[in-house]
């Protein structure tokens, strides 16, 4: 009988120690802070803002926020960016809210949509969602109908009537409308017809509405990577890296063989292309244009002599590379391309062109002098004294033979009769040593052409 008290004694106090520890466990999970990841549009729909969304769900994903909250301010842009981000929301485990504090129109409705719950400011309007090319007029059918049908969809998959998201599309869609008028809601209108779960005139109201006010906020800022894209991504800096490359270049084949002028083109040119690469502006087939115009005026440079076909066709793909990839077209597709931003991306890359050609002829003799070229570029002076002299007046010579004093790339020096000349290789690089026959002259050099039979120095 004293055992069985002591059993049941020792009984109640574990229960009561089980049931202390489950409590204190319920208790801090009930205590602990939420948290609100915080992000913002407010531009264009376009490549950038696409990125963007991703880079932000995926810090949101590593920070463990439990609520994402969207600031929307956005007159619309780009179907097929708008699109990404819809799905992306709507796969996203964890509730997104929208605040449209203004402005939700065409990709920006869509994007909304997208959200689980949607808030808007005194005065907000969403919809207007109908597709226009670039000209601001009704985009064909077929676009009409992609974009009424992700509207439905959309609107579906968060319990909204998708006669009405349709209606934002396609006028004739809801009956109450005239002709040529799509459905575009006030925050009260959205409210009443269940696009909109609340006013609120803030960020901080929206929160409170959630009943989040105590929540821990992150709020989203780029990483100084994504800033160093941006930074690229500035029209300025995109002219500027325009003018390396264009005068890199230039200058390349006005002195072929430095070197130097080539790899600053290069350089500028991964500098200039990878930010649009990043923010989805520069596709593969752009690239590859690009690729192929560097190519083509490197074996103009140094395989091809002269300049012709194939230096003219390689500058031709750069500068239509250049031009492409400043715009968001889709393929050969450019419906949606704005006449304004093809002209100032036309206008960026001719002033890079024009500024490059102005900088090198201002800055060529200080340039050709710098320390970093004077071991690719020929800086001596040559006396007569030492055997050297100048090809002006030098008609007696054209027919002579003699040797190539340098390896000619295709310039270089040659020597006839123990006197050495400036010249130039008519067809292909001459190496040290081969004998060359003077075919003509000009005022600063010869023009030569290999000979079989060489000698050697």
């Amino acid at each position: 009988m004293k055992s069985d008290t002591k059993f049941r004694h020792w009984h109640t106090l574990f229960c009561l120690f089980v049931c202390l520890l489950l409590s204190t466990g319920a208790h801090a999970q009930e205590t602990k802070k939420q948290k609100v990841f915080i992000m913002e549009i407010t531009s264009e729909i376009d490549p950038r803002t696409n990125r963007y969304t991703q880079l932000a769900l995926d810090e949101a994903t590593s920070q463990g926020a439990d609520h994402i909250l969207l600031k929307l301010n956005t007159y619309g842009g780009a179907v097929n960016d708008a699109d990404a981000i819809r799905l992306r929301l709507l796969e996203y485990p964890k509730p997104i809210y929208v605040f449209i504090d203004k402005n939700a129109a065409s990709a920006g409705a869509l994007i909304s949509i997208a959200c689980d719950s949607i808030y808007m400011a005194p005065g907000a309007n969403i919809g207007a969602a109908t597709v226009v090319g670039a000209d601001g007029q009704a985009a064909p059918g077929k676009y009409q109908s992609y974009m009424r049908s992700i509207m439905r969809s959309t609107a579906e998959a968060n319990g909204r009537d998708p006669r009405l998201a349709e209606a934002m599309v396609d006028a004739s869609v809801d009956s109450t409308l005239s002709a040529g008028q799509v459905l575009t809601f006030t925050t009260s209108e959205a409210i009443e017809n269940g696009f909109c779960e609340g006013r609120a005139n803030n960020i901080d109201e929206v929160l409170q509405i959630l009943n989040l006010q105590d929540a821990e906020i992150i709020r989203y800022e780029l990483s100084g990577t994504n800033k160093i894209i941006s930074f690229f991504l500035n029209p300025v800096i995109s002219g500027l890296l325009i003018l390396i490359i264009i005068g890199g270049l230039w200058f390349e084949l006005q002195s072929p063989g430095v070197g130097f002028p080539l790899m600053a083109a290069i350089v500028a040119g991964i500098l200039y292309l990878t930010p649009f690469y990043l923010n989805g502006l520069a596709e593969n087939w752009e690239i590859l244009l690009f690729v192929a115009g560097i190519i083509l005026i490197a074996l103009e440079v140094f395989v091809v002599p002269g300049f012709g076909v194939t230096g003219i066709g390689g500058i031709v793909l750069v500068f239509l590379s250049l031009l492409l990839i400043m715009v968001n077209n889709q393929a050969f597709d450019f419906t949606f391309v704005s006449p304004d931003r093809l002209m100032e991306s036309l206008i960026s890359v001719l002033m890079g062109m024009v500024g490059a050609v102005v900088i090198v002829v201002l800055t060529w003799k200080r340039v050709m002098g710098s320390r970093a070229l004077r071991h690719v570029v020929l800086s001596n002076e040559f006396h007569s004294k030492e055997g050297y002299r100048s090809a002006d007046s030098a008609e007696h010579l054209i027919g002579k033979t003699g040797i190539a004093y340098t390896r000619m790339a295709p310039s270089g020096r040659i020597m006839i009769d123990d006197n050495i000349y400036d010249a130039q290789a008519r067809d292909g690089f001459i190496e040290k040593g081969d004998t060359v026959q003077v075919i003509d002259q000009s005022t600063f050099s010869l023009r030569v052409r290999k000979l079989e039979g060489d000698v050697t120095l």
